[in-house]
């Protein structure tokens, strides 16, 4: 039971890491395309580009952490 349990906390981390990348490259390609552009009534392109991309790299530490804490505690 521990051994699926460890698995699936590295599939949970893991995923962080991959939205947390794609989040940070999407927030750079908006804020360098949509330069005084309104994204879909949500606002200015450009500065929904610098939240995703620092939500971003927030979620990419994030679960790098993760990954590192649970392969040196013994979860996977």
């Amino acid at each position: 039971m521990a051994k699926i349990q460890g698995i699936g906390f590295a599939v949970v981390a893991f995923a962080l890491y991959i939205i947390g990348g794609f989040g940070t490259f999407g927030g750079l390609a908006l804020i360098f395309l949509m330069k005084n552009k309104d994204l879909l009534g949500w606002g200015e392109g450009r500065a929904i580009g610098y939240l995703f991309f620092c939500v971003g790299l927030c979620l990419s530490i994030f679960g790098v952490l993760l990954m590192r804490i649970f392969r040196n505690r013994g979860f996977s």
